[in-house]
């Protein structure tokens, strides 16, 4: 039975379906694992990955599903209320069906945007958990992070104050001569402070620390987070934590974390952190949380791990790119499968007609303002300029070779004709196309999606990745710009264009994934564009070098690895009701 979406918050209908969400041992017997393969956290659990994946080593993988997105309006178009409503709908159909949804920060949560634990009905529980914490991997990843950034300054300090032979009788310590103006690390909190992201430390003493400008950024930025996304096992995370560039000696040699000796106790903090969190939606399918990298500097997805235990247990298995098709599917694509060796049979493109209006011509769309008449009245005008918008992502998904679905996330203030409009335009272009109502009803309101999806698994697919490895990163990144982008070409400063070729020239980088940064609000680099826009070319302006994570990651615009706080955050509404203890006021 579904819930009154329109009467109730998010938070009141997780409270309410939480009182038969399943216990740990419940969810080890529905899932046929044994008893050391669960690790109970309270009211939840993590699942022991390389116990389970190692006993279902044989059996034949399910099938895999990915859920993107249209370019969206700031207020994002439900990708994670597609895919719970996805499950809830197949498990509807007597499906054997769960998932994986990337950990929010808490960043966003106490900020404008809330939690993303879905909504109304199509919803993981229990959803203070997820909104707060956790099982805590998002705090191991905060404190490893600042674990590299203690070795680097304590040794910086220890430098300045001792000589190389105090050095070495002391703690048997190489001089290694770092230059503090080539600090490639900052710090990392899990919200967004605004007045955190440029600092001043080590004012006082000789003993009080080194005195230079460092900076902070939100925790899940974090070349740790990055890493976790992408690993295949403990021994791969190892390995790639030793490998993350802290800074440069004043020689322009690079200093890693294995070169401060801290990366063993930094995987040591991230031990746990490779075991999935399993949850529940409301209608209680099983659905793990797994990592949560930034989309626009890193892959944007879940966990590898995570999608290797699913696609063992689960005969369908649904995971969720971040932001639209142009980044997080694309990244999923040339970065994600490659990593991993999955192949999709499936990519379901979340539109909503609101969006394909403000590609239209519509009114500009502000979080935390009523929305514009013209989103919530039928206007068949703006609704058709702003279906190539729509179109273009099909192609896009179509040129991987991926079976496309399109999902019409329908709100109450759509109506029959635009619906129908939007199903001609996408099954023209060559999609399935299916009107769903997860939000408001649930699994039975996400049948026809359901459908359209199990149709499109049985169908074969032709995968196929955009480049070979071997193309060089300029090449890459044209490649992207004009057949996923749209753009006419690239251009690169000269800073950038010179970074381009010493990584091009030295076998080093030969297997570096290539992540694109650039806004999300547009297909191109500029926020402001919408639709289809025609006639320009992708600015670079500098290439970043990830070297645990393996990732170059060309720059179009201004990248920000902390957030601002906005004037109206979800924390104002947040509290406890001190006589039960419950969490209030969650989005």
């Amino acid at each position: 039975m579904a819930y009154d979406a329109t009467k109730m918050a998010d938070w009141q209908i997780s409270e309410a379906a939480e009182e038969n969400m399943p216990t740990p041992d419940e969810w080890r017997d529905k899932l046929g694992l044994e008893k050391d393969e669960i690790i109970p956290m309270g009211r939840l659990c993590k699942l022991d990955f390389m116990k389970i994946i190692e006993r279902l080593k044989d059996k034949p993988d399910g099938k895999y599903i990915e859920v993107t997105a249209i370019t969206p309006t700031p207020l994002g178009e439900g990708k994670s209320t597609t895919s719970v409503g996805l499950m809830e709908g197949m498990g509807k159909r007597g499906l054997n069906v769960g998932g994986c949804l990337r950990q929010p920060s808490g960043g966003p949560t106490m900020n404008i945007k809330g939690t993303a634990a879905g909504g109304g009905n199509a919803l993981l529980i229990p959803m203070t958990e997820f909104s707060m914490g956790l099982t805590g991997d998002i705090n191991d990843i905060t404190n490893a992070h600042n674990l590299a950034m203690v070795a680097l300054t304590a040794r910086m300090q220890h430098e300045r104050n001792y000589t190389d032979e105090q050095l070495q009788r002391l703690s048997g310590m190489r001089r290694l001569d770092i230059d503090p103006t080539r600090i490639e690390m900052g710090w990392v909190i899990d919200f967004c402070a605004q007045s955190l992201r440029n600092i001043i430390i080590g004012i006082g003493g000789r003993f009080d620390g080194f005195t230079m400008q460092s900076r902070f950024g939100i925790s899940v930025s974090s070349e740790l987070m990055a890493i976790l996304s992408i690993v295949r096992d403990l021994a791969d995370l190892r390995e790639r934590i030793g490998n993350i560039t802290v800074a440069f000696d004043k020689r322009g040699n690079v200093v890693t974390t294995s070169d401060l000796e801290v990366a063993g106790a930094m995987t040591a903090w991230m031990r746990n952190t490779i075991n999935p969190t399993l949850m529940s939606t409301v209608e209680y399918q099983p659905c793990m949380v797994h990592a949560g990298p930034f989309a626009n500097i890193a892959v944007g997805q879940s966990s590898i791990i995570a999608d290797r235990i699913g696609l063992k247990m689960f005969d369908y298995h649904i995971t969720e790119s971040g932001f639209a098709a142009d980044i997080g599917f694309e990244k999923f694509w040339n970065v994600k499968c490659r990593y991993s060796g999955l192949i999709p049979h499936v990519s379901v493109l979340t539109t909503t007609i609101r969006a394909l209006k403000m590609h239209g011509g519509g009114p500009k769309v502000v979080a935390g303002l009523p929305l514009a008449d013209e989103y919530t009245k039928e206007n068949l005008e703006l609704l058709e300029k702003g279906l190539p918008n729509m179109i273009h992502h099909i192609n896009t998904i179509r040129k991987a070779g991926i079976n496309p679905v399109v999902c019409i996330n329908c709100f109450h203030t759509d109506t029959p004709d635009e619906i129908a409009m939007v199903r001609k335009a996408a099954e023209e272009a060559g999609a399935r196309c299916a009107k769903s109502t997860h939000w408001a009803d649930g699994g039975e309101g996400a049948l026809e999606l359901a459908d359209a999806v199990k149709d499109a698994c049985d169908e074969k697919n032709e995968f196929r990745f955009l480049y070979p490895l071997e193309m060089k990163l300029r090449d890459r990144v044209e490649i992207i710009a004009k057949e996923v982008y749209g753009a006419d070409g690239v251009t690169w400063t000269p800073e950038a264009e010179a970074k381009a070729k010493m990584l091009e020239s030295d076998p080093k980088y030969d297997d570096y994934a290539t992540m694109m940064v650039k806004t999300h609000l547009s297909l191109s680099h500029d926020p402001a564009l919408k639709g289809v826009p025609k006639g320009w070319t992708l600015p670079i302006r500098d290439v970043l070098i990830y070297s645990g994570a393996k990732f170059l990651c060309p720059c179009a615009g201004t990248i920000s690895l902390m957030p601002g706080t906005g004037s109206n955050p979800a924390f104002r509404r947040v509290d406890v009701d001190v006589k039960t203890g419950k969490v209030t006021g969650l989005f």
